[in-house]
């Protein structure tokens, strides 16, 4: 999600406390963050739960951004955590449900859509990856779903760039053994 200088602007200037620019960052950023969030929850509706989320985060917490990365930076992390905070909040209220309650001719999107499915599957392997070893994902969240260079995940998780390589190596390894189901 590259942003143009003007809103990398405005972002300082709500940082520093600007209500008019943060009401401007969040109407311009709205449409990156729900594309973005589509990347990570399949269903529109989904997607769209975790960019309210994540622009609620921006809002409450952008005092909090120092500017010594890009903002960019900062709002993708702001992102991958809504959405993955959403997708787990959507698995638990799944799970509460009783199979009475549930509608019965409404597909399974793990079996109507491979993309779909393939998103749900990470998103669970993320899951036990955070479990088990929590201080892989961000490395991994940041490199494959962010799309962010080595150096921009180096910065942003304050660690030297070899140690974000590997990060991001060990814990794909340890997605690819839980996609595998082994």
């Amino acid at each position: 999600m590259a942003l143009s200088p003007e809103t990398e602007a405005l972002a300082r200037q709500a940082a520093a406390g600007d209500a008019t620019a943060l009401d401007a960052l969040l109407t311009r950023i709205g449409p990156d963050v729900l594309r973005h969030c589509g990347r990570f929850l399949p269903c529109l509706q989904d997607a769209e739960e975790a960019c309210q989320d994540a622009l609620l985060q921006v809002a409450l917490n952008i005092t909090r951004f120092e500017g010594r990365s890009k903002f960019s930076t900062w709002l993708h992390v702001v992102v991958a955590n809504c959405a993955r905070q959403t997708y787990r909040s959507l698995k638990r209220r799944a799970a509460e449900r009783v199979a009475a309650e549930l509608p019965v001719n409404l597909p399974d999107p793990r079996t109507t859509s491979v993309i779909a499915g393939s998103r749900l599957d990470l998103l669970d392997a993320l899951e036990r990856l955070e479990a088990q070893r929590p201080n892989l994902v961000a490395a991994l969240v940041l490199r494959d779903l962010c799309q962010l260079d080595y150096d921009e995940i180096a910065e942003q998780l304050g660690i030297p760039v070899g140690t974000a390589k590997s990060q991001v190596h060990r814990a794909r390894q340890h997605v690819r053994h839980s996609l595998d189901g082994a």
